[in-house]
């Protein structure tokens, strides 16, 4: 490698580590705002009872944890897609199956028609355009079968 080659490197090595740093930044704040809640919280639990909130405030501190939980996940989030970033992977996405029933049951077709298929305006027969199809799961004991309905 040349010269340009190092230093354009160098650059993307810096920029990528500039990254890290600025989400391990956040991550540091996010985790020290957690632990300020949670010795608030034990300090009301375990201080005077003087010092004790009414029980409409108990839930204060769960909400401003529930947001720095937030925060400190989504810093995660970010410090792991830019460590796969630095290695050169991609993040990958969740398979999910939404939607799809398996192919391997059973289906039983009903098919909808209208009832009449003569244009109302009287110029002839219809022309299908299209059908909406709508699968969904059925169970009959020890049996599962899918019901399209085609329209």
């Amino acid at each position: 490698m040349e010269t340009p080659d190092f230093a354009r490197e160098n650059a993307l090595l810096k920029a990528r580590l500039a990254e890290v740093e600025a989400t391990l930044a956040e991550t540091q704040e996010a985790n020290r705002r957690l632990q300020d809640i949670l010795r608030a919280a034990q300090r009301e639990k375990f201080g005077k009872s003087s010092e004790k909130l009414s029980p409409d405030q108990f839930n204060l501190p769960l909400e401003d944890a529930e947001f720095a939980q937030g925060v400190l996940e989504a810093a995660q989030e970010e410090a792991e897609a830019a460590m796969q970033r630095a290695r050169g992977e991609e993040p990958r996405k969740p398979k999910r199956n939404r939607g799809h029933l398996p192919s391997h049951l059973p289906r039983v077709e009903r098919v909808i028609d209208p009832a009449s298929t003569l244009c109302p305006c009287g110029c002839g027969e219809m022309a299908r355009i299209g059908e909406d199809v709508s699968e969904r799961l059925d169970v009959i004991p020890a049996q599962f079968r899918v019901l399209v309905t085609r329209r």
